[in-house]
């Protein structure tokens, strides 16, 4: 199909419209009103419960909204100039542009860009953290740019689970099941026939996929769905579940995710000179490249060489057990297909993912497969590089660990899907659009230094009582939020978010409950602390770590001071990053390859303190001298319980003597010398930790070389 984009399904079950608000079906069909809050505010205010409850989906609003509210909306002369103009600018933003936008060098082609995982909007179960919130923001700002990246993913017949506490505060998983029509995508189809599918080789089987379509304003997202009536039950519930299942459920998303994801690029004509694998899960994508090369007359080594020039790969685990290894004779097994197709042993597919490709007892492991069959190499923050290098140094033997050939692109953000509607306003006004639009740009942040404290204090003060409202009235209903009493929209508020891995120390500032407790309990300076995130359905020890909070949450010396709030997704982490004063952040270093939390919470006013790793150890080496935030003193080398009790003693130091006193310095009613810390730190991080200065990097230093051939 040389046409693709034309080739997805009009969704069936589009109802009529009144006349000026017809166009309405375009744009909830385009996830571009998911960054663009003007948009969203359309369908909210159709039907605002229906929105909530379907997690912001515009397809159900659309769909079931009253006659009478459409009608009323027609009628209401506000509400139809606000969707004209709404549309106007979507229709700007979606329509090719004449010259690429941006300033770093464009890759000559498409860029195919393979994750697990991809965070776009709430109302889509495709992410389960922040692999996908990265994934998801690199495709938004792909559009913005104007830069051909088509994302690729498998579609999740029911997604990622939904959090639930018991009684005890243990985390219990609910998953509900996806319908896709009743989503913003479209099925791919063959023509004007039925569904275009691909196959994928299974051992003495083929599964077959259809392919689903998000538009993402100018850029697309391919969904892989295995749940055809062609499959046996057993395949088509393959995908059913974000990294659900056991190891050989795993291996087999993998080949969907890798072998699909190139063949169904391959049959819509896609013409990806650029294939770049976010994390090892999407590996398996190099071994169809190379079978397909095989298959055209190139020798083996030929073919692997080829592959490895047009073949990017981003590691973002410091961890081992984050890496997915394989038994050899599982991996074999489901290697057979493509080894027979490409006409070699499966063995010699085999080697390509081991470290010591000799040794036949040795694990099938994915990032091993995808270091090995890429040309580009990289890390996600400055000390990530070093910890990849010391990992993985074993693939070149005969390279010294500073010549090991893995660089790094630090992760960022998009700035847009999470600067608040009161900051962003305040942005607009001293910014113009220019922050929206050239966010990578020092220059446009340095005006920030003359805005009224004024004027960012009462942003700040605004975006901190929608947080504190939304928790309270969690509170209320008794649920989504353990607290015993509701929180002060006026105190010092402290943000705890992300996945309860056990290296990330969720519990690290309650080690000394007494000692918390005074600190958060003062009269004169109240401090109130939030978190939220999920632990991973096996992982016991990140279960144990909720439980912990939770009991904090409900004992009564932290009433109305400690709050865990329930099924952290994308709108919970958005009022978290967009209400908290301060952002807190404890992994053990190393192990937190580069994190990006922060630095949306940055981008909305909060301050940062965090052990010195990933993003925060280069943002604090970048620049020396100045105060934009707190690092924790570092405690290599220590045994695990004396770092953790430094740490936690550093931690409550720092918050004592100087964060929560800084804070309540008020000259007259504003802490003045609180918020020159905000703004030095917002001019000087935000230019550099968003995903547009990141695609500009993978532009340049990745892309377009990667067309030219090998490194």
């Amino acid at each position: 199909m040389s046409d693709w984009t034309a080739s997805a399904t009009t969704p069936a079950r589009r109802r009529r419209l009144p006349a000026g608000l017809s166009g309405l079906w375009d744009l909830a069909y385009n996830l571009w009103w998911a960054w663009h809050p003007e948009a969203a505010r359309l369908f909210a205010q159709l039907d605002p419960d229906r929105w909530e409850r379907s997690r912001h989906n515009p397809v159900a609003v659309l769909r079931e909204v009253e006659e009478e509210r459409l009608r009323a909306a027609a009628e209401d002369p506000v509400f139809r100039a606000a969707c004209a103009e709404v549309l106007a600018a979507f229709q700007a933003a979606v329509r090719p542009p004449a010259v690429a936008a941006g300033d770093g060098a464009r890759p000559p082609g498409i860029v195919a860009y393979a994750s697990a995982e991809f965070a776009l909007a709430p109302c889509l179960p495709t992410y389960a953290g922040g692999l996908g919130v990265l994934a998801g923001d690199v495709l938004k700002s792909a559009s913005d740019l104007a830069l051909p990246v088509v994302g690729v993913t498998l579609l999740y017949r029911e997604g990622y689970f939904r959090q639930v506490l018991d009684a005890a505060g243990r985390q219990h998983e609910a998953y509900d099941p996806v319908d896709p029509e009743a989503l913003p995508l479209e099925l791919v189809r063959d023509g004007e026939g039925p569904p275009l599918t691909v196959t994928v080789p299974f051992p003495g089987r083929e599964v077959a996929v259809q392919i689903w379509r998000a538009r993402v304003g100018r850029a697309s997202l391919l969904l892989l769905d295995a749940a055809l009536p062609q499959n046996t039950p057993e395949d088509r519930r393959i995908a059913a579940r974000l990294y659900g299942g056991d190891q050989e459920t795993r291996l087999q998303q993998e080949l969907l995710l890798g072998v699909g994801g190139h063949r169904a690029l391959a049959a819509l004509g896609i013409g990806a000179e650029v294939f770049h694998l976010n994390e090892g899960h999407s590996a398996l994508l190099v071994l169809e490249r190379l079978r397909a090369l095989r298959e055209g007359g190139l020798a083996f080594e030929e073919a692997r060489r080829r592959t490895a020039a047009a073949v990017v790969f981003t590691t973002h685990t410091p961890v081992p057990a984050g890496h997915d290894v394989f038994p050899p004779d599982l991996a074999r097994g489901y290697l057979a297909p493509l080894a027979a197709a490409a006409g070699v042993e499966p063995d010699a597919l085999l080697a390509l993912g081991r470290v010591d490709p000799a040794d036949p007892h040795e694990p099938f492991s994915m990032t091993a497969l995808a270091l090995r069959c890429s040309a580009r190499r990289t890390a996600v923050s400055p000390l990530h590089e070093s910890v990849t290098r010391r990992m993985w140094g074993r693939l070149w033997p005969e390279a010294a660990e500073a010549a090991v050939p893995i660089g790094h692109v630090t992760n960022g953000v998009h700035l847009a899907s999470w600067v608040g509607p009161a900051m962003a306003r305040l942005f607009d006004a001293h910014l113009g659009a220019a922050w929206r639009h050239r966010p990578h740009d020092p220059e446009v942040w340095r005006p920030l230094a003359s805005v009224p404290d004024e004027a960012l204090w009462e942003a700040r003060a605004v975006q901190r009582r929608a947080l504190v409202e939304l928790v309270n009235g969690r509170l209320a209903r008794g649920a989504g939020a353990v607290g015993l009493r509701p929180l002060d929209p006026g105190a010092f508020t402290v943000g705890f978010a992300r996945r309860f891995a056990t290296y990330k120390r969720a519990t690290l500032l309650l080690r000394d409950p007494e000692r918390l407790a005074r600190l958060l309990g003062d009269p004169a300076r109240p401090v109130q602390v939030l978190f939220a995130g999920k632990a991973h359905p096996r992982h016991e020890e990140g279960k144990a770590l909720i439980q912990a909070v939770v009991a904090h949450a409900r004992d009564e010396r932290f009433a109305g001071r400690l709050v865990f709030l329930e099924e952290y997704d994308l709108a919970l982490a958005a009022a978290l990053v967009q209400g908290a004063d301060l952002w807190l952040n404890t992994p053990r270093r190393p192990e937190e390859a580069s994190g990006t939390s922060g630095m949306k919470a940055v981008a909305n006013g909060a301050l940062h303190l965090s052990t010195l790793d990933g993003w925060w150890e280069e943002a604090v080496r970048l620049f020396p001298g100045e105060a934009f935030g707190w690092a924790l003193p570092v405690t290599d080398g220590l045994g695990l319980e004396e770092q953790d009790a430094r740490d936690a003693d550093a931690l409550l130091g720092l918050l004592e003597g100087e964060v929560v006193p800084l804070f309540y310095d008020r000259d007259g009613r504003l802490p003045r010398r609180w918020l020159a810390r905000v703004k030095t730190a917002i001019r000087l991080l935000c230019p550099r930790y968003n995903t547009h200065r990141v695609l500009e990097e993978y532009a340049g230093q990745l892309y377009a070389p990667a067309v030219g051939g090998p490194a």
